[in-house]
């Protein structure tokens, strides 16, 4: 039986400390400085600040994976790509690195504002580690992923920020190591472009199997391009898999404000002779309270609980769903279908649920306001004043195309079917 093959990168209880208010600083005299300090701080009887920004993180990456890195600010992926990239060296664990390593942690690195687009091309892939012999054989493909070409000989400080970010990009996106260290390049540039920045990502991994470590706040790029994840928070490894999406989903809440996703009628109120509400919430695909963010491809489901103290057949209850800019979006009650099929509410108590289904709502977070009247008769429940109100989000999940990488323009995102014909039987 074969043995499993080494992963490329390994990472075995790595923990990094800094020590707060002190610079990395060599020379003679901040030594005797630092010595003199901490005779005075143990005088005193007090301790130097430690920092731990990584703290026991230990994961491994497989040859031609990629891998996802994610975490709010300050999770500690800074400092995890800076180790990976050997800026730094941990405090204690082992990171071992099988294969050439190459850093795309700040776009434009090396250029030289005085110089050509053309030369600091060869400036900054050199810098990068490309050979010269390299950089001629990549030159024309460089120049043509940038969209810069009639520019090229123009000094890069007379560039717009999108020419210098295209430019910086395509030189990076062009280097050959078996292990490439890309931070955030899909927050520059135009929507186009970062829709080509991923896909350029996307083909590194798939055709030259090469493997990536991809950071960015951009969960659904996360969710497109990489195949594992690894979810830092406070300098500690809180999951890491291939189940990609089922830790964006739990790193999605986690970072959420949350707020009231049920309203309870504690104190009786909107006290009427026919419909006695005791609770309106939303619940996920699971029949769980939604308290964190759904997806968009996931329906969510409105739940009315309450008792019938007098039965009528225009008693109405609904809702009306308002985006995060209080427009409303839509009204919906249990009166919607033919008359023929409505439900008669019979006295006692009753539950009425209503989904909103997949693929409908945009990302975003969304008010729900309760709507409960007598048609054409009298309001109990009025949406947008003092209705009772509860307030979810969505989140992700917006289309299995690479083409979505960020929100949708617009209120709503469904996914509608398309019938593509080509060549004779186009206009058949």
């Amino acid at each position: 039986m074969s043995a499993l093959p080494e992963p490329i990168i390994s990472v075995n209880h790595v923990s990094k400390r800094y020590q707060l208010g002190k610079i990395g600083m060599t020379s003679f005299r901040d030594e005797i400085q630092r010595w003199w300090e901490r005779r005075r701080s143990a005088r005193n009887g007090t301790k130097p600040t430690d920092f731990w920004a990584l703290r026991d993180v230990s994961f491994d990456v497989a040859h031609g994976e990629v891998v996802g890195l994610i975490g709010r600010n300050g999770a500690g992926k800074s400092t995890m790509l800076k180790l990976l990239s050997r800026i730094t060296e941990p405090s204690s664990g082992e990171i071992h690195l099988r294969g050439r390593v190459a850093s795309l942690l700040e776009v434009g690195t090396g250029f030289h504002p005085e110089l050509s687009g053309r030369e600091n091309i060869f400036l900054n892939g050199a810098v990068l580690g490309m050979t010269k012999a390299e950089i001629h054989r990549k030159f024309d493909e460089i120049v043509e992923f940038s969209e810069i070409g009639k520019f090229i000989d123009t000094p890069v400080k007379r560039y717009s920020s999108g020419m210098y970010v295209r430019l910086a990009f395509a030189v990076a996106a062009h280097l050959e190591p078996e292990i490439l260290i890309i931070d955030e390049v899909l927050s520059v540039g135009d929507v186009a472009f970062q829709r080509k920045c991923l896909g350029k990502v996307q083909d590194i991994s798939r055709h030259s199997n090469r493997t990536v470590l991809f950071v960015s706040h951009n969960m659904n790029a996360i969710e497109t391009i990489c195949s594992s994840c690894v979810w830092l928070r406070g300098g500690q490894l809180v999951a890491q898999g291939k189940n990609v999406r089922e830790i964006v989903r739990n790193y999605i809440a986690d970072q959420s404000q949350r707020r009231e996703p049920m309203w309870t009628n504690s104190g009786k109120s909107w006290h009427n002779d026919w419909f006695q509400l005791h609770r309106v919430y939303v619940t996920d695909s699971r029949g769980a309270l939604l308290t964190h963010p759904a997806r968009n491809d996931e329906p969510v489901t409105v739940v009315i609980e309450g008792e019938v103290l007098k039965s009528d057949p225009s008693l109405q209850i609904g809702y009306a769903l308002y985006n995060g800019d209080g427009d409303v979006l839509y009204w919906s009650t249990n009166l919607d279908q033919p008359e023929a099929e409505w439900v008669q509410l019979e006295r006692g108590p009753c539950r009425l649920t209503s989904t909103i289904p997949a693929r409908f709502v945009n990302e975003g977070e969304y008010r729900l306001d309760l709507l409960l009247r007598l048609y054409r008769r009298a309001w109990i429940c009025e949406p947008g004043g003092r209705s009772p109100n509860i307030h979810f989000e969505i989140r992700g999940g917006l289309s299995e195309s690479p083409c979505w990488i960020e929100r949708r323009p617009g209120c709503v995102a469904p996914i509608l079917p398309w019938d593509v014909r080509t060549g004779v039987e186009a206009f058949a």
